[in-house]
């Protein structure tokens, strides 16, 4: 039996080298919530996230008798508050706890191949399907989607300002040396980000510490360091609608076909790692591309704007 101060011991434990931010999920990289709160600075290591976690479990008195899943997914899906609106939906229809790590695409798809998640939920499908391919997965399902936007200053001093056209919009940011804040964390956005510039025919990295800044954290903390410097900045569509902090920064190119930004969810392969609970994860990845589960993530919305648009039933290519 855990004890209460063993309890209280494993929280100041964890506390002193991660935190969970307002939402109550594990966000590495010390993201900002989207609300604008508990940006603390921790850049955790990817195994400090995962002790954090285990330490997390152990202070909440954990049991073997109840049921959870250990979900590794994005801080964009988690800034918007999605998680905060389905997952109790979940846990009330099935008796399933939903314990969420969120961390960028390419983190949340090194904990499913170092088996220290069950469920991966991301957003960035090439990368999606070389997990499964390699094995470390089951199956990708899609889920839902929504798209990336730039944002930017509202003076718009590289005159972006209503481009359909993403790539060339990035050029011109680049052309104009106006300070551009990336996330350059290996995140799906990331990733997005960075096809962007290759259509565009630009190098950033070469730009590092100049006009182009890396802040290797979440969704949130880098629309706030861009709000911060009036600098411009990918971000994804439901993070955006939900950040707080935007100052004097405004949406300024959307609608490219290149900004189209899917989600999936993968099982970790319990043939790779036994400990996987696949009972558990099947339940979760049936619910949330059922009819029920579909209807959830339609149904939320922030200041009446919907974030997601689900898809598991018709699953763009």
């Amino acid at each position: 039996m855990v004890s209460h101060r063993d309890n209280k011991d494993k929280e100041r434990k964890m506390a002193n080298f991660h935190h969970l931010c307002a939402r109550g999920h594990l966000c590495a990289r010390g993201h900002l919530c989207a609300r604008g709160r508990c940006a603390r600075g921790f850049r955790p290591t990817l195994t400090a996230v995962v002790a954090a976690l285990v330490l997390a479990l152990l202070a909440s008195g954990t049991t073997a008798q109840q049921r959870f899943i250990i979900l590794a997914s994005t801080t964009s899906t988690a800034n918007s508050g999605l998680f905060d609106y389905i997952l109790p939906k979940f846990t009330a229809r099935t008796g399933i706890d939903v314990r969420v790590v969120a961390v960028g695409t390419g983190a949340a798809l090194r904990l499913g191949v170092n088996g220290d998640a069950d469920v991966v939920l991301v957003h960035a499908r090439a990368a999606e399907e070389r997990f499964v391919a390699a094995g470390h997965g089951v199956a990708r399902h899609a889920v839902m989607y929504n798209d990336f936007v730039v944002v930017g200053p509202a003076a718009d001093p590289a005159g972006v300002r209503g481009m359909g056209d993403a790539p060339a919009a990035l050029r011109a940011i680049a052309g104009a040396g106006s300070p551009f804040v990336s996330r350059g964390d290996d995140s799906g956005t990331h990733k997005a980000e960075l096809r962007l510039w290759a259509a565009a025919g630009v190098d950033p990295s070469k730009q590092s510490g100049q006009w182009y800044l890396e802040t290797g954290s979440g969704m949130g903390a880098t629309l706030n360091t861009a709000q911060a410097m009036g600098a411009y900045a990918l971000s994804d569509r439901g993070t955006w609608l939900s950040f707080e902090n935007r100052g004097d920064l405004v949406i300024l190119v959307e609608g490219d076909e290149r900004l189209f930004n899917p989600y999936g969810v993968i099982l970790v392969n319990p043939a790779r790692h036994p400990h996987v609970k696949a009972e558990e994860g099947r339940a979760f990845i049936a619910w949330l591309t059922s009819p029920e589960g579909q209807r959830a993530i339609e149904e939320f919305s922030v200041g009446g704007e919907q974030l997601f648009v689900p898809n598991a039933a018709t699953p763009r290519p």
